[in-house]
């Protein structure tokens, strides 16, 4: 492929040029300086190298370093990382060079964007591993992870020259890790962007749905907004307030949460936009005037109570402060209102990292400390679990970072956030790890309550210790933090650790007493003939008395027994025992990966699948290859984490397939709709309905039907026709 390289030259220097127009007004002639040293090493490093696109490699650390500057607004050291992200892992440049050009600082920043660069190994929970290095640049330099998510934004927008089940693999680990990350980082908008971006490729079709029914809607929500605008400018612009007023559609990964969550259509989901009122103020009456226009809106507009969200009395461990009210607007819609200083914005726009120790004059708030306190938590929560696999860490880590949260009181008056569904248990925890072990209880407001007490806004907590007290298993049931999780499973473990020691003293001596030798050979076969899944249950067993001598003499008759037999039968060649899963019927309908391969595979049963659905094959360990749709709640986390497992799967012949798949109808009760329905299913589509529940409720009916269904078109047409009966508001497929 030919290049016009002097046109490629240009466009490369214009677009420094646009990055430098974003900075030169806050940065002096030593930071740009930085910059521009910076811009030619990078170029220097990657002036022979391509992005899959064809387009100049340079283009894309350029575009990093343009997010950082202007949409999370760090300064000229991270531009400079931005521009040389990729310099280590991707040129002949090292750490070393780094080092002597720029300081220790950048070629720190840049090695640490380095080591969690992804992995192309194929060995087991890669993004998993991946996600822990991300987390563990925490304790390094927190602009790592920054610039680590404004290069994922980057790569997300720029994804359509990549093969489809790439982009479904950086798809899936987008939304699984960075998504979860920018929200913790209060990088709303990225955040919000990252998502749509992954339905973008993850989903295709309810993507386009969604996107086509927002630009149908566009200029009624544009009309709408004005109006709202008019009508609300001009009883502010009478109290003097110096204010501007926005609207814009929300997320479209938002707006097919809440389709799911509350199983509704596009057009039932009755705020897809909000408005938003950003008011100029001084620190002092800053407070005051977001109050002030939240009683002249609800003056204007009855308000909802119930969706009123108050995160400027108290933000959000992330700092993010703003007042939401829900309103019903013109034409008598609801429409969220949020209403936030011109500060307030800008940390709701570029999160509160951007302010995070890295600017002139910083000066710590209550907010900077709370989100040093989760960052610490972070740490901890690393340190403390080195030896628990990735995807449980994971999963512990995840666990805080979406949860919402709830504030409570210690016995001084000081505030501490929580996750919500937090208990008095997480709270002794949070407090000190000696505190959470040896908690018996709590006073919540004066009020003796268990430890399980789930904690509510405004508590005030003391708690109540023993020397006595220790962890039980029971623990972790009810407690939510990973703090808390963390220090009681490896109290749990080092106790059990010591009872699986006293157990496997105890069954030496019994083998010894029986003359049997003591080694991992004879440890597997009692294991077997116990029928438990490891030598760690066994020796249990034995410590707890549940095994004991008796125990071993029905081993030992039973072993005198079967070498009886094996002497009979040693001349006879060794068969293999091992289970072989009955191999599946019609097997002939699917094939995979690129050369089209028919192999043995069996359905998922996460998910239901029938021909016309997108489908992949997952290769398990023990079971082989398990065929999911696309659409499987497990997909995300599949591909997130073990994407090399994850093999391209199509239809080829589907004509004698069936499968049974869920359904579920809504709508308004009258005698004949259960006869209406099953003529339809049974006597028009001449489908085989396998069972059917049907609930009425004053006069509202929900079916659930289970079908034999050939394939997806069969199934549209059903609903389809369904959907015509007078009566049914609607009907959708269920996932198991």
């Amino acid at each position: 492929m030919s290049y016009d390289l002097e046109q490629e030259n240009k466009e490369i220097l214009a677009r420094y040029k646009d990055l430098i127009s974003n900075t030169y007004r806050t940065l002096d002639e030593e930071n740009n300086k930085l910059i521009r040293k910076a811009f030619d090493i990078a170029l220097d490093a990657h002036k022979d190298q391509r992005r899959k696109s064809g387009e100049p490699y340079i283009y894309h650390p350029i575009a990093v370093a343009k997010i950082v500057a202007t949409e999370i607004g760090l300064g000229a050291t991270s531009i400079a990382c931005a521009l040389l992200h990729d310099v280590i892992e991707d040129s002949d440049y090292t750490y070393e060079d780094l080092k002597k050009i720029f300081g220790e600082k950048i070629a720190n920043i840049v090695n640490g964007l380095t080591k969690i660069s992804i992995m192309n190994h194929q060995n087991i929970s890669v993004q998993s591993e991946n996600y822990r290095k991300l987390l563990l640049t925490l304790s390094e330099d927190f602009r790592v992870i920054l610039i680590k998510i404004a290069d994922r934004l980057h790569n997300m927008r720029t994804l359509e020259s990549m093969a489809p089940d790439k982009q479904k693999k950086i798809a899936s680990e987008t939304v699984y890790i960075y998504s979860p990350m920018a929200h913790r980082l209060g990088l709303y908008n990225i955040k919000s962007e990252l998502e749509d971006l992954s339905l973008k490729y993850n989903n295709p079709d309810i993507y386009n749905e969604i996107t086509e029914k927002l630009e149908l809607a566009k200029e009624n929500r544009e009309r709408y907004i004005e109006e709202f605008k008019k009508e609300v400018s001009e009883k502010l612009n009478e109290e003097g307030l110096n204010f501007k007023i926005k609207g814009r559609a929300k997320a479209i990964s938002s707006i097919y949460r809440k389709m799911l969550k509350q199983g509704v259509s596009f057009e039932e989901v009755f705020d897809n936009y909000a408005i938003r009122i950003i008011y100029k103020s001084d620190a002092k009456n800053e407070k005051f005037l977001a109050w002030k226009i939240y009683s002249i809106v609800t003056d204007v507009y009855h308000s909802n109570p119930s969706r009123m969200r108050d995160w400027i009395t108290q933000p959000r461990s992330t700092g993010y402060e703003s007042l939401h009210l829900t309103v019903l607007g013109p034409d008598k819609k609801w429409i969220e209102v949020q209403i936030r200083s011109e500060r307030m914005d800008e940390i709701a726009e570029k999160g509160v990292a951007a302010h995070y120790k890295y600017k002139e004059g910083y000066k710590q708030s209550s907010d900077d400390r709370n989100f040093e306190n989760w960052v610490t938590e972070i740490r901890d929560v690393l340190e403390q679990q080195q030896n628990l696999s990735t995807s449980e860490l994971l999963d512990n880590i995840k666990l805080n970072l979406y949860s919402k949260e709830v504030f409570v009181f210690t016995p001084k008056g000081e505030i501490k956030i929580l996750p919500t569904n937090a208990t008095a248990l997480d709270f002794a925890f949070s407090v000190h790890s000696d505190l959470g072990m040896k908690c018996l209880g709590a006073k919540i407001n004066g009020k003796l309550v268990p430890i399980s007490y789930v904690l509510q806004n405004g508590d005030q907590i003391d708690i109540l210790s023993s020397q006595n007290q220790k962890p039980k298993s029971d623990w972790l049931e009810f407690v939510v933090t990973s703090k808390a999780k963390s220090k009681i499973k490896s109290y749990l473990n080092s106790q059990k650790n010591q009872l699986v020691e006293d157990g496997k003293e105890i069954l030496q001596r019994k083998l010894r007493h029986a003359k049997i030798n003591f080694n991992d050979e004879e440890i597997n076969k009692l294991q077997k003939f116990f029928n438990l899944k490891s030598s760690q249950e066994l020796f249990l067993k034995f410590q707890s008395n549940e095994l004991d001598v008796s125990s071993l003499r029905k081993y030992l008759e039973s072993k005198n027994v079967f070498n009886n037999l094996l002497s009979r039968f040693r001349k006879s060649p060794a068969k293999n025992t091992a289970y072989i899963e009955p191999k599946e019927q019609n097997l002939d309908m699917i094939v995979f990966g690129k050369d089209e391969e028919k192999l043995n595979y069996t359905y998922a049963k996460c998910c239901t699948v029938i021909p016309g659905d997108k489908i992949f094959g997952f290769i398990t360990i023990s079971e082989g290859i398990k065929v999911h749709s696309d659409s499987c709640p497990n997909a995300i986390n599949l591909r997130a984490q073990y994407d090399y497992r994850v093999i391209p799967a199509k239809w080829v012949n589907a004509e004698s397939f069936k499968n049974r798949v869920k359904i579920e109808i809504e709508g308004l009760d009258r005698m004949g709709m259960i006869n209406d329905i099953t003529t339809v299913i049974s006597g028009a589509m001449g489908m085989d309905m396998k069972s059917m529940s049907i609930e009425s409720n004053d006069g509202i009916f929900t079916g659930n039907i289970i079908l034999e269904v050939k394939n997806k078109s069969q199934l549209e047409q059903t609903f389809k026709k369904i959907n015509d009966i007078n009566g049914v508001s609607r009907v959708r497929r269920l996932q198991s």
